[in-house]
């Protein structure tokens, strides 16, 4: 096998380690990138290829990380990372720890982390890697990963954020919860949320924060309700879609471009958070991006229009 043969296999898990550890996709995808140039022009035999180009792609991440975290401390608003709707790697044997690693509320606890407790928490225990792998990989001595790793699950242990572990369960509450916000109806949404559902949003400045701060069933749904139909008024386009792991939605405007995206946290037969993001930069990985501020000025209109 050439080595762009032994890359192309290995670039599924490289990307989802970095995406991870930096939590954008286009970061992500500059890290792979460099990965491969790396491994291309290395004069050495590499007798294990996985392990050299996880080792050199979580070193390029976490120099990544440690210039991201000072513009994410002076960011302004909730950050959230920029919304996946496939998580390219797959392993059976950890399907639940890569579902639930990929979500956005455990992403932004990850956030809490240092960069090396966040490197050395995804490989151990998201992608299982041996702590002797771990050490090369962020140039520190094995006993120095046991002690990060103690720290990492530390932090993370009180927010760790819980799934409705039966995925058809979940995903009928998802079905049920899109049918009642595509019409409005609020008795519906209500009846879906959990008393102290809470909505976030990341428009990073330069997107609307679609009902940010809301907390509470009824506040939500009449909010949503009230977003909802002079979107759909005015040509919007909701489309289901599973993001970062978890039930979403996506919203286009009439041109067909988005114009933010949502994500559910559903636990025991209801949905605790929403998430939704409109920060433009974060979706452009999406597709063809829409200005929301137009978007809402239309629906503003929308609303004082007598048919509405």
């Amino acid at each position: 096998m050439t080595r762009s043969e032994e890359f192309e296999e290995l670039r599924p898990l490289l990307f989802s380690i970095a995406y991870r550890i930096l939590g954008t996709v286009s970061e992500a995808e500059d890290a792979v990138q460099e990965s491969w140039l790396r491994y291309e022009t290395s004069q050495t035999q590499v007798e294990a290829p996985k392990a050299f180009l996880s080792a050199v792609v979580t070193r390029i991440s976490l120099d990544v990380l440690k210039s991201a975290r000072v513009r994410r401390e002076t960011y302004g608003e909730p950050w959230f990372p920029e919304p996946l709707l496939t998580d390219p790697y797959q392993d059976p044997g950890r399907s639940a720890e890569l579902a639930d690693s990929i979500s956005m509320a455990a992403l932004v606890l990850l956030e809490r982390l240092s960069p090396l407790e966040r490197a050395v928490f995804v490989l151990r225990d998201v992608f299982g890697f041996g702590y002797a792998e771990i050490a090369a990989a962020i140039g520190r001595s094995e006993a120095a990963c046991r002690q990060l790793i103690v720290r990492a699950r530390d932090h993370v242990a009180a927010g760790r954020p819980r799934f409705e572990a039966d995925k058809k369960a979940r995903q009928e509450l998802a079905d049920r919860f899109f049918r009642a916000f595509e019409s409005g109806q609020v008795d519906a949404l209500q009846a879906l949320l959990a008393a102290d559902v809470v909505v976030q949003a990341d428009g990073g400045g330069k997107g609307p924060q679609w009902g940010s701060g809301t907390v509470g069933r009824a506040n939500v749904a009449r909010a949503f309700a009230a977003t909802v139909v002079p979107f759909l008024h005015i040509g919007g386009v909701l489309e289901q879609q599973e993001v970062n792991g978890q039930p979403g939605i996506l919203f286009r405007d009439p041109a067909g471009h988005i114009v933010g995206v949502m994500a559910l946290d559903i636990l025991d037969g209801q949905i605790q958070a929403i998430r939704a993001v409109s920060n433009p930069d974060k979706l452009t990985h999406l597709g063809p991006i829409g200005d929301a501020w137009d978007v809402r000025r239309e629906m503003n209109q929308a609303r004082r229009s007598p048919n509405l």
